[in-house]
Order: C-alpha cells, then sequence, then structure tokens
C-alpha cells in the first residue's frame, strides 16, 4: 500500500476574529453573556453556507479592571478551499459582522 499522497501548496494568508460574549460594557452585572455554543451556531451557519475552514479558540480577554470570555476565529488559505487574500478578507470581515451583531457586541477585532 502507498500512503504517499500528493501536496497541494497555496499562498499563506490568515484572518483571525477576535469577539467577546459580554453584553454592554459598564452594566454590573452584565446585560446578557453569550457563550461559545452561541458562537459556534453563528460559526457554522456562515461555514455551511460560505465553503470555508476555520479555527474556534475560546479566549479569555484580560483587562484593565475586568475580564470577560470570547472567541477566537481563524481563517487559513486552506488548500481544500483555495482563495485569495481578498476573499479571504471578505469572508473574514463577513463573518465578523455576522458575530457581532449575533452576540450583540459593540466591536469586534479583525487581524490580518
Amino acid at each position: 500500500m502507498n500512503l504517499t499522497s500528493k501536496i497541494t501548496a497555496v499562498p499563506t494568508f490568515t484572518a483571525t476574529i477576535y469577539v467577546g460574549f459580554r453584553v454592554g460594557r459598564t452594566a454590573k452585572p452584565p446585560e446578557h453573556v453569550y457563550t461559545l455554543t452561541d458562537a459556534e451556531a453563528i460559526i457554522q451557519k456562515y461555514v455551511n453556507e460560505n465553503p470555508s475552514c476555520v479555527s474556534v479558540t475560546p479566549m479569555l480577554f484580560a483587562y484593565t479592571g475586568g475580564a470577560e470570555a470570547g472567541v477566537a476565529v481563524g481563517f487559513i488559505n486552506y488548500p481544500r478551499f483555495p482563495s485569495t487574500d481578498d476573499a479571504i478578507k471578505d469572508k473574514a470581515l463577513a463573518l465578523a459582522e455576522l458575530l457581532r451583531k449575533g452576540l450583540r457586541q459593540m466591536v469586534v477585532s479583525v487581524v490580518f
């Protein structure tokens, strides 16, 4: 049995979305706190409708005066779904907006 396989190479490009789960900035206790499961549902719907492969990493955002849970969503130029840099940027920005709205956030950070 020959286990050698063809290696597929694509140009490297990454995008990472960072979004927290706490609704509101000053409310104590917070108005609402979303969960990783809530974010995963939004992400899964997006990748089902827009062929993509993303990583989903639980995060803790520590900041002056507090901290909150959130998620980092990573896009790469994955050989199974090869793409251009601009197409990956568009997908990352589209998913970031869905996460912002779906998790009721004021801001979402996207790093290219």
